[in-house]
């Protein structure tokens, strides 16, 4: 066969080279046409679309209990009760044990009955002031009953004219023959002390007299004690003008008698009843004064008699208040939900404070992590969180943190942070010691315009994509389908520069610079590339998603 080939080949050796030439010519002229279009560029886009961007951190752990506890009394006894044992699950607030509390239970009566004491006392004194208020209000009756009765004798006494002439007063008669008679005198008529001590008695005692008609025994306790202090004031008035007049006629007498002058009866008539208003308004002013100065006397606006009561009372409620916490501490009492883990103690054993009578553990289990202080500086107390656990492949657990150290361990140069996360619900398949991974969230924004970081170029202090602008409808058509290995563009993508928000692992937030819907470049494919590189929504992100809006449990 090829001897025949080559018969013919050597026969036509110009044909044969002229199909040489166009199998070689055909040959390049394919492998160009073929170098030219891989060498053509490629791009993978994306279409920006609104969406939840959520930032997380992440740390390991352990899970543990969050609390266990040695229950110790506070005082010192023997046993008589114990209601509970190993193992036993309990509520918080339920008796364990109980210490004989036979002193304590006197303590309570004895304060009981001090306090009734005290209750009783203050209804007496609140009832002796209400009497003091009754008396009061009384001894101003009585007051008024003789006030009339002085400030006429008064005025008779001043102003009549039975001892001169007719039409003249008898304080002129008086000041007349003393000053005739006693010139050392003169200077207390001059400032007519007499008759200016009368009209202040006068003015005021009108006015007090009004006020005391308006009011009445069944007036408010104010009004009561503002009428005391005025009647005791008004009276103070009264005696001082009676004194006065008292010590006129006394000194207007003695003129008399020292001139061998004969003294009027009506003189000693006047004498014997200014004699008379003094003992009345002294009487009166005693009175007034012992009412006056015990509603008056006061802490604050409660008066003495009755603070001094409250305080007792005060005094007494806060012993029995004590007595019975007291009391409270023989009941020994689980303080929170867990379970037993031991009772160390028997029935009639003599206990301390020192000893431990149960230990008991929290049925509530917390995940601690360690996150390093880059990290921990974006936490926060009550921020969620989703735990996942190595044993458990089909468990995620929502929780949220409980709290944060506030000084770090240094362990090779390297700080970290405890964290402490509470667990939404309690899943039995969770025990303390198992390893876990809490993804915590640091930050979340909803409907917010997102796009793949690979899309997002840095220049300088700025970012910017690259967007294809106005595409035709076949490019439209060709980004809509699957386009993870790139196609090609008609046009050169337009540089935009925008503004970003939040990142995480896989997504960046636009917050200025594009709208919803427009296309931008991803990532660029060439004829050199042995791979081609795109993004895809994070699992992370969506985990972190479901797992919030689903409350935890079996993923």
């Amino acid at each position: 066969m090829l001897q025949k080939i080559l018969k013919i080949i050597s026969q036509h050796k110009i044909i044969t080279a002229i199909i040489i030439i166009l199998i070689a010519g055909g040959g390049y002229f394919g492998y160009k046409s073929s170098k030219g279009k891989s060498q053509g560029t490629r791009y993978v886009t994306a279409t920006v679309e609104k969406g939840t961007i959520i930032t997380s951190v992440s740390g390991t752990g352990q899970i543990s209990n969050s609390n266990q506890i040695d229950i110790k009394p506070k005082v010192s006894g023997d046993v008589v009760y114990i209601g509970a044992e190993d193992g036993q699950v309990v509520k918080n607030g339920e008796l364990l044990v109980k210490i004989d509390d036979t002193d304590a239970q006197k303590a309570v009566r004895d304060a009981e009955i001090n306090l009734e004491t005290a209750q009783i006392s203050l209804s007496q004194a609140e009832n002796d002031l209400k009497k003091t208020y009754d008396d009061g209000f009384n001894e101003i009756t009585n007051v008024f009953v003789d006030l009339p009765v002085i400030m006429t004798g008064l005025k008779d006494v001043l102003f009549d004219d039975s001892l001169g002439s007719t039409g003249s007063w008898n304080l002129d008669t008086y000041e007349y023959y003393i000053e005739l008679y006693d010139s050392k005198k003169s200077s207390q008529y001059e400032n007519n002390i007499y008759y200016t001590s009368y009209q202040e008695a006068k003015k005021l005692y009108e006015q007090n007299f009004n006020d005391y008609k308006s009011a009445s025994r069944f007036s408010d306790q104010e009004t009561i004690k503002s009428l005391i202090n005025e009647t005791y004031q008004t009276t103070q008035s009264v005696a001082e003008a009676v004194k006065n007049t008292h010590n006129l006629l006394q000194s207007y007498k003695k003129a008399l008698i020292d001139q061998n002058l004969a003294v009027s009866s009506i003189v000693d008539a006047y004498i014997s009843n200014l004699n008379s208003y003094i003992t009345k308004t002294n009487s009166h002013l005693g009175n007034l004064l012992s009412y006056k100065n015990t509603i008056e006397v006061s802490i604050g606006s409660v008066p003495y008699s009755i603070r001094s009561e409250e305080l007792s009372l005060e005094q007494k409620e806060n012993d029995l208040s004590d007595a019975k916490e007291k009391l409270a501490d023989y009941y020994i009492r689980a303080p929170f939900d867990g379970v037993i883990a031991e009772i160390n103690v028997e029935k009639g054993d003599s206990i301390s404070s020192a000893t431990a009578l149960a230990t008991l553990i929290t049925n509530q289990k917390i995940a601690e992590i360690s996150l390093n202080e880059v990290d921990v500086a974006k936490v926060k107390v009550g921020q969620k969180a989703t735990l996942t656990f190595d044993a458990l492949e089909d468990v995620s657990i929502t929780g949220k943190v409980l709290s944060i150290d506030t000084v770090g361990t240094v362990s090779q140069g390297v700080v970290s942070y405890g964290v402490k996360i509470s667990l939404d619900t309690q899943n039995e398949t969770v025990k303390p010691g198992m390893s876990v991974t809490a993804d915590i969230i640091t930050d979340s924004k909803q409907d917010v315009l997102i796009v793949p970081n690979n899309a997002v170029k840095s220049q300088g202090n700025s970012q910017y994509v690259e967007i294809i602008e106005n595409p035709s409808e076949e490019t439209k058509q060709k980004l809509s389908a699957n386009n993870t290995s790139g196609i090609s563009l008609s046009t050169t993508p337009k540089t935009q520069t925008v503004e970003i928000g939040l990142s995480n692992d896989t997504y960046t937030e636009i917050t200025s610079g594009l709208t919803e819907g427009d296309i931008i470049i991803v990532s660029t494919v060439s004829s050199n590339s042995s791979t081609t590189t795109t993004t895809t929504k994070s699992s992370s992100n969506q985990g972190l998603l479901q797992g919030l809006e689903g409350g935890g449990g079996p993923r």
